[in-house]
């Protein structure tokens, strides 16, 4: 069993371990190389002879907390969108021109519906980002059988 991933770096990894259980472990010394971001994974299974590709999938590598300055923005993009989307809104109570011109430039604000439908969308993949990493992702079983 082989787990490979692509994205910034490249990370193979070989399992460990005979019949039906296998473990992919990778020590402190080497996934303080990994550079983060981004990667598109793949975990492929062998008898030898046939390959086949048990699980794909998206991870994403975070830096090294303990590499990290003060002031280090830590949010994710969905929460920072979702941020800035609130902030508008909240900046729209005061505020109630919806387009204005001076000169030759003209600035249109986006209609606060709009502005709802997406904070609703960004709370939605929110939700669906925590609820992810209660429980999916690495770490789960994955049965396999070569015929």
């Amino acid at each position: 069993m082989t787990l490979i991933m692509r994205g910034p770096g490249l990370i193979d990894l070989a399992a460990s371990g005979q019949d039906e259980n296998h473990l992919l472990h990778a020590l402190a010394s080497t996934t303080a190389n990994w550079k983060p971001g981004h990667y598109r994974y793949e975990l492929r299974v062998s008898d030898g002879d046939d390959v086949l590709a048990a699980a794909t999938g998206e991870v994403r590598i975070a830096p090294d907390l303990s590499s990290q300055t003060a002031g280090v923005d830590s949010r994710d993009h969905v929460r920072k969108v979702l941020d800035a989307i609130e902030a508008v809104i909240e900046n729209r109570a005061s505020i109630d021109q919806q387009s204005y011109q001076i000169n030759n430039r003209s600035l249109q604000r986006t209609p606060l519906g709009d502005l709802l439908k997406l904070r609703a969308r960004y709370r939605a993949e929110l939700s669906a980002k925590k609820a992810a990493r209660k429980g999916r992702g690495f770490g789960r079983t994955i049965k396999v059988r070569m015929s």
